[in-house]
């Protein structure tokens, strides 16, 4: 996600953090000194940073329950709004949908039952009332706080887990496709509820709605593509006109393919045709800034880009796409000469041109005939 860095890795998933939400954390600072002093602004800190780890935690709820159906996560995203848990993909039974939308709730409620030991009974309702008032129990906060987002996330709209748990619910009945189609147009719906209430009085709502609106239009078109893939070949979506360059080539060679193609990023083959990664426009740029224009492309490429046979089903190649951040994937022919690219500006325009217009024949591609190895 852009806009974010890394500041740690736990089990093989990284923890990033979007600069809204230091922007945030600045914010709160600021109100509660300008309220109480340098007291409150240090207590309002430490109960928003108190917060997001109880985000953080609810997040890898759905990672370990994710990691029981082989699912993994390269990444979890703090934002202002709580917390994005990437999955390389999402289970497609509803009943392990069930379970890993359910995973994170499910740790709110057992951090508000610790709560409540330590506090040693039910918080006092006046605290969750006045959860940004440093009169109250930090505790007590916490336990409304925790409370808050078990509700919250049962909300059913994407991208709250509530819109995966409805997702799973009509899917059992009715399939994966119609059931999402069906929970992001409550998840839509819910969205501009909130975005008409944000207008008499409360301007967040308007923010949470916009997130949820975009969260389920997302949702909606990444399912769209997947099931669009699985009746398609990576040769289908392939781009089979693009300008490659040798292993001799220098920065500078590769930026004047950039000046006068409208291509960002190109592919290095050998004598052979074989890839041997990519350079992407921001490498380049890096590089003739830190390095000079004659550095050796092969010192700035990008080598762990996937290669894959061109009778691939394309949702294993959108599976992998959504495994890693791969700039592309090269589509080999079989004997393993480069043949085409498929990268997700491609992938969004596919799925354009399938929502606009009636089904086409199968392709009439040469190499997308032949039979794997062939």
């Amino acid at each position: 996600m852009g806009w974010s860095f890394p500041i740690g890795v736990v089990k093989g998933t990284v923890i990033r953090l979007h600069l809204t939400f230091l922007l945030f954390l600045i914010w709160i600072g600021f109100t509660a000194y300008a309220q109480g002093g340098r007291g409150a602004a240090l207590e309002g800190v430490l109960f928003i940073v108190l917060l997001f780890l109880c985000v953080l935690l609810h997040e890898f709820g759905h990672v370990f329950a994710a990691r029981r159906y082989g699912v993994q996560t390269p990444d979890i995203t703090l934002l202002p709004i709580g917390g994005v848990a990437r999955l390389e993909r999402i289970p497609e039974k509803p009943s392990e949908e069930l379970v890993v939308a359910l995973a994170g709730p499910a740790v709110n409620v057992v951090i508000a039952a610790i709560l409540f030991l330590v506090i040693g009974g039910w918080p006092r309702m006046e605290a969750g009332q006045h959860l940004a008032n440093p009169g109250f129990n930090l505790l007590e906060r916490l336990a409304w706080v925790n409370l808050s987002l078990v509700l919250f996330n049962l909300i059913p709209a994407f991208p709250m887990d509530g819109g995966r748990v409805l997702r799973a619910i009509l899917a059992h009945r009715m399939g994966y496709a119609r059931g999402t189609r069906i929970a992001a147009g409550v998840g839509q719906a819910v969205a501009f509820a909130l975005g008409l209430a944000g207008l008499f009085g409360n301007p967040l709502l308007i923010f949470i709605a916009f997130f949820v609106y975009m969260g389920a239009a997302s949702e909606a078109a990444a399912v769209g593509l997947r099931e669009a893939g699985r009746s398609m070949i990576a040769a289908d979506a392939a781009v089979t006109r693009f300008e490659t360059l040798g292993p001799a080539a220098t920065v500078e060679d590769a930026v004047e393919h950039l000046l006068r193609t409208s291509q960002t990023d190109f592919p290095v083959v050998d004598g052979a045709g074989r890839l041997r990664g990519v350079v992407t426009r921001d490498d380049m740029i890096r590089a003739l800034r830190e390095q000079g224009p004659a550095a050796p492309v092969l010192e700035i490429i990008r080598r762990d880009v996937p290669v894959l046979h061109h009778r691939t089903p394309l949702d294993q190649i959108i599976q992998v796409m959504n495994g890693g951040k791969h700039p592309a994937v090269g589509i080999e022919d079989g004997e393993g000469r480069l043949v085409g690219l498929i990268t997700p500006e491609n992938l969004g325009e596919l799925m354009m041109v399938n929502a606009a217009r009636p089904p086409k024949p199968p392709s009439s591609n040469p190499w997308a005939q032949r039979a794997p190895g062939t």
